[in-house]
């Protein structure tokens, strides 16, 4: 996809300042929830959920493919049999009570730093879409330009608080090699924190390598800077490659997300109860393993939640059934005091219309009201994960916004004042030019930019545009008004060496998780 060029001329230089004066692109600090949280258990439920995880861990086991991991347990004191380690519910939790409750992330732009963690939220996009709906609405392959394009999109849209990492697939580069690309993108086309490949353990390396040359080494060692995700297979198995690459980032003390891949019927009892006490002791197990490689490094309770239709055997978003397990889950994070992620504005449809709309509106304030912490998928996600849509990444990221909003609360800043204007106005008045209303009408209420609420008549008078346009042509602003945030020239050269001398060690290998 190729954006029109602004130029570097003056001209250029002065139509994006003038397109970004009209638009807001300042990150939103860390949300700070203030409303009640939504938790359905009591604690005698909490205990239920709890002791039957530990009864998983302690009498099923949990398989751990990986002879590495295999002899890290059984100097842990675990009791391994074969690939399968039973753990004693009293040694995860002396693991797991070493994770922080909360940190910092720190960005390359110090203003972008997030206090994450306990009562802190993050939105983060989505990632991993193989296909793209570009500017012209047209399903197709992702290129590198379309990775970066999706990156600017990040660094411009306030709600958003990561870069993530590939948020498409980059089919125009070596699948090899596309993690150096991938993690440079992320990191040239924004300075907010960003995500880790970890599609093998050598390229959990080159990222965390990539990190030490943007950070310096010891910063590294000190300060969370990037988050690496390593899924479960379900039921009750981690595999090599992702055991090796939560590895790399929690010896150099990174955030990793314990994230068992759910799939509610399928790889889980058909009911919503067993499958968070499953999924609990799916991510209990790993999490406990990032202390048993570096006690107090960093690591999130994470899952990928879906459930699946009965009758075709298809992932489902939105469902009553999501929620329910959210809120659970956000309670066993809890009483671990363990943040904790989930996913966020999930479609299964395969356009941007209304059945991805109820989807991800669902989920977003299910999300919130559970109390999520790292909250990825943030932006894009539709065809359940097999694509992700221009159109909706804005839309959804202005949702957040809106979610944001919603979270923070009631506000009681100027309660006496607007209580002074009741008096001033009196009945059947109206506010519309009192002060407190011109003084509060920037903030009073949110008001969005993709949502139209104007007339029918206004509406067709400019065009009868509906939203999966609109949000094409806020795209293309947004893209027209991008400023690279520079990195530094040495930091940049020393990336790109770094990444130059890789690739000419990794054979541009046509394989998936390939590693060198």
């Amino acid at each position: 996809m190729t954006i029109a060029a602004t130029g570097t001329t003056r001209r250029g230089r002065g139509a994006r300042k003038a397109i970004r004066q009209q638009i807001d692109t300042k990150m939103l600090p860390a949300l700070r929830r203030r409303l009640p949280l939504t938790e359905p258990m009591d604690l005698e439920q909490i205990h239920r959920i709890d002791n039957a995880s530990m009864a998983i861990l302690e009498e099923v086991g949990v398989v751990f493919r990986d002879p590495i991991a295999l002899e890290d347990w059984k100097r842990a004191g675990a009791d391994v049999r074969g690939e399968r380690v039973h753990l004693d519910r009293e040694l995860v939790r002396d693991l797991i009570k070493t994770i922080p409750e909360s940190f910092t992330y720190h960005a390359r732009n110090p203003a972008n730093n997030l206090p994450f963690g306990k009562d802190h939220s993050i939105f983060v996009p989505m990632t991993g879409a193989p296909f793209l709906r570009d500017l012209d609405d047209v399903r197709r392959n992702p290129t590198l330009e379309d990775l970066a394009n999706f990156h600017k999109l990040s660094h411009m849209l306030p709600a958003l608080h990561s870069s993530a990492h590939h948020i498409v697939e980059p089919y125009d580069h070596p699948i090899s090699q596309r993690h150096l690309r991938i993690t440079y993108s992320s990191m040239k086309h924004s300075d907010k924190t960003f995500m880790g490949m970890t599609t093998s353990p050598k390229n959990a390396e080159d990222v965390l390598d990539m990190c030490a040359i943007l950070f310096g080494e010891d910063f590294l060692d000190t300060h969370p800077v990037v988050t690496g995700n390593c899924n479960g297979n379900s039921p009750l198995v981690w595999d090599e490659t992702m055991l090796g690459a939560l590895r790399a980032f929690s010896r150099r003390n990174q955030p990793v997300l314990c994230s068992p891949f759910v799939l509610g019927g399928a790889n889980t009892p058909a009911s919503v109860a067993p499958t968070v006490a499953q999924l609990n002791a799916e991510a209990l197990s790993a999490l406990a393993y990032t202390q048993v490689i570096r006690r107090g490094a960093p690591a999130i309770y994470g899952h990928y939640l879906a459930t699946v239709s009965m009758k075709s055997g298809a992932p489902m978003a939105g469902t009553p059934e999501i929620s329910l397990m959210n809120f659970m889950i956000g309670q066993m994070a809890r009483f671990y005091g363990v943040p904790w992620r989930t996913s966020n504005t999930l479609g299964g449809a395969k356009t941007f219309d209304a059945q991805a709309g109820y989807e991800s509106a669902m989920t977003l304030n299910a999300v919130l009201m559970a109390g999520a912490n790292y909250i990825w998928h943030s932006a894009g996600w539709n065809e359940a994960g097999m694509h992700c849509s221009m159109a909706k990444f804005v839309v959804d990221a202005e949702m957040c916004a809106m979610g944001y909003r919603m979270a923070e609360g009631i506000r009681w800043d100027d309660f006496d004042a607007a209580m002074d204007a009741v008096r001033d106005v009196g009945p059947g008045g109206h506010y519309l030019g009192h002060p407190h209303t011109l003084e509060k009408f920037q903030d009073a209420f949110f008001m969005p930019e993709m949502f139209d609420n104007n007339s029918i008549e206004q509406w067709q008078a400019e065009g009868s545009v509906e939203i999966t346009q609109r949000a094409l042509n806020r795209t293309r602003e947004l893209l027209a008004a991008y400023e690279e945030p520079k990195l530094d020239a040495g930091i940049n050269e020393a990336l790109l060496d770094y990444i130059a001398r890789r690739e000419r060690e990794i054979p541009p290998a046509d394989a998936l998780n390939q590693d060198f």
